[in-house]
């Protein structure tokens, strides 16, 4: 538990208020990074490759934009608020809205000519085969 405010005197009762609003809000409010909201993200491996799935719900999949340079994966797009119908207010908005980007670091491993992405009901999966020079292979023992 966060606690932002300690006191042994005067308003005891006050201290716990605020520190359990800044909980509140510490527990509600989306990740931000430097450049904007940061989408949750796992990363697996097995022995082809890696796999990074994100979720991206509410995000058009025409804004989301990959790309691999070197040892590094950046993964950007944005939610927008959807159309309000004629004669629609908003009178709450509690869902997170604008950029989202995540950058990985990648391993020499990885063949970053043969990535491929999918976007299917609001997750992003990124594959990313190992070289072929980098995966487990048997060497056969010749007995003679």
């Amino acid at each position: 538990m966060l606690t932002l405010w300690r006191t042994n005197h005067a308003l005891p009762s006050l201290a716990a208020e605020v520190n359990r609003l800044m909980n509140d809000v510490a527990l509600t409010t989306p990740a931000f990074s430097a450049t904007g909201l940061t989408p949750p993200a796992d990363v697996l491996e097995d022995a082809q490759g890696f796999r990074v799935v994100l979720d991206l719900p509410g995000v058009d999949p025409a804004s989301i934009k990959l790309s691999v340079e070197k040892d590094t994966l950046d993964v950007a797009a944005e939610r927008k608020l959807s159309a309000l119908a004629p004669g629609e207010e908003l009178l709450r908005s509690e869902r997170a809205l604008g950029a989202l980007a995540r950058r990985f670091t990648l391993p020499a491993s990885v063949d970053s000519s043969r990535v491929e992405a999918r976007y299917e009901a609001g997750v992003l999966t990124v594959t990313l085969p190992k070289r072929e020079e980098a995966r487990a292979r048997a060497i056969p023992v010749v007995v003679r």
